[in-house]
């Protein structure tokens, strides 16, 4: 069975004032979007694993934890993780993390959570 991670920081520690997010985003939407997300891996036959890490020193370790539990065939990182310029360093941790603990994995990017199995198709062959 194809395995796919989905990388993202946690809702609750978004800075929904950062002005590089979209207005009236907040946490509620991001777990709606994930629920999509998660869903939308899931109808495509494939196992999802959800990963979302606080924009800390902690994240690294705790993503590093999560890659251990098993070989994926695709990491799929959030857009929240990427855009915002403010979470460059927490980007490069999740990078560095991917490639030290998956290097066979395929490493792909969303523009939402909702795109997440997209993303992921582009990288593996549909199920």
């Amino acid at each position: 069975m194809t395995q796919i991670l989905f990388i993202g920081q946690t809702p609750e520690t978004v800075d929904f004032s950062d002005p590089a997010l979209p207005p009236g985003f907040n946490a509620e939407k991001i777990h709606a979007g994930i629920a999509i997300g998660m869903a939308t891996l899931e109808d495509r036959g494939w196992h999802a694993d959800l990963c979302l890490i606080p924009p800390d020193k902690t994240a690294g370790p705790l993503l590093e934890k999560q890659l251990a539990t098993t070989t994926y065939d695709c990491v799929v990182i959030g857009a929240g993780l990427r855009l915002p310029p403010k979470s460059l360093s927490l980007f490069e941790v999740v990078i560095n993390a991917v490639h030290k603990a998956a290097p066979n994995a395929s490493i792909a990017f969303n523009t939402g959570p909702e795109t997440t199995a997209d993303s992921a198709a582009r990288w593996l062959k549909d199920d």
